[in-house]
């Protein structure tokens, strides 16, 4: 007997957030969370994909949760090598900084400024101005350009009394989204290139083959020589497979090396990775995270799948 398989692919780095609006960051709860679930959701919900919502609302005792913690923070950090988690570190920075300068009679987190700088950090540029000829706004307006994201943010101070807020679709040039969507998941940038590559790739269910199929763009791929001349890279996966009923998370992870040819690699229009993974009919979240060799490339989607 066959498995049917729905995939509602949350594609992370593309969805529209802010839920529209930057002041509407919650979600209906469903369990009672302890003191210090309370503590880490107040300011994680602002960085949390709606899937991650969906986890967290659903876990049922508080051991479920600090695990869900420490794999919040982990599947973040650019650099797993390293004691330090610095998207966590550079995370409660920016709520600092955002309480220091943004403050308008609520905390700074709050604010449409503050919850952009909590995002995308400081702009490359500002331009500010009180001579904007609209009649209709009674104090400045400015701008926030971030090169290195393609993006550019209108905030207006309509009514003069300091309160700058900001329409995400009129007030803004560029895909304020998609560069948001990044930053949730992990995605650091310095200067104005990213620490690590992007390697955009799509899942799908197989019914005849009865597994999960991963594929990749290769030209998002950089390979290596390897002693015989032929072209190689690794890949590693890790799946967190949460189903909706009890949430208790299941982990696999799996190691691939691709090795070809130039022709090989020229006429080839995506590289395909199969799993074997045998689910009982129900809703699931599927966390993927793969990370790549040569050049140490990290990228991360989630989806939604309903078996029946």
């Amino acid at each position: 007997m066959s498995t049917k398989i729905i995939i509602k692919g949350w594609v992370i780095f593309g969805a529209m957030i802010l839920g529209i609006s930057l002041n509407n960051c919650g979600t209906k709860r469903h369990i009672e969370l302890d003191v210090e679930s309370q503590e880490f959701y107040k300011y994680a919900r602002l960085i949390m994909t709606k899937e991650e919502k969906a986890i967290f609302n659903h876990l049922p005792d508080k051991a479920s949760r600090q695990e869900f913690i420490a794999d919040f923070w982990a599947k973040r950090d650019p650099d797993p090598e390293t004691e330090e988690n610095e998207y966590k570190e550079e995370f409660f920075r920016r709520i600092e900084y955002a309480n220091q300068r943004f403050n308008e009679g609520t905390p700074g987190w709050k604010t449409d400024r503050g919850r952009i700088y909590i995002y995308l950090g400081q702009p490359d540029k500002i331009d500010y101005t009180m001579l904007h000829g609209n009649p209709e706004i009674k104090g400045a307006i400015m701008w926030w350009i971030y090169y290195r994201y393609g993006v550019g943010i209108l905030f207006v101070d309509k009514y003069g009394y300091g309160r700058f807020t900001f329409d995400p679709y009129s007030g803004v040039y560029g895909d304020l989204f998609n560069a948001i969507e990044m930053a949730k998941l992990g995605a650091t940038f310095t200067g104005n290139k990213p620490e690590a590559k992007f390697v955009n790739f799509n899942l799908k269910y197989e019914e005849s083959e009865e597994a999960f199929i991963i594929s990749i763009d290769p030209k998002a791929i950089t390979f290596r020589e390897n002693e015989e001349g032929k072209l190689e890279a690794d890949f590693d996966f890790t799946f967190f497979i949460y189903p909706e009923k009890n949430m208790v998370k299941e982990t696999k992870q799996e190691q691939r090396k691709l090795i070809l040819n130039e022709y090989e690699l020229g006429q080839m229009k995506e590289i395909v990775f199969a799993f074997d993974f045998s689910l009982p009919p129900g809703k699931y979240y599927f966390d993927v995270i793969i990370r790549g060799q040569p050049e140490d490339w990290k990228t991360r989607k989630i989806f939604e799948l309903n078996l029946k």
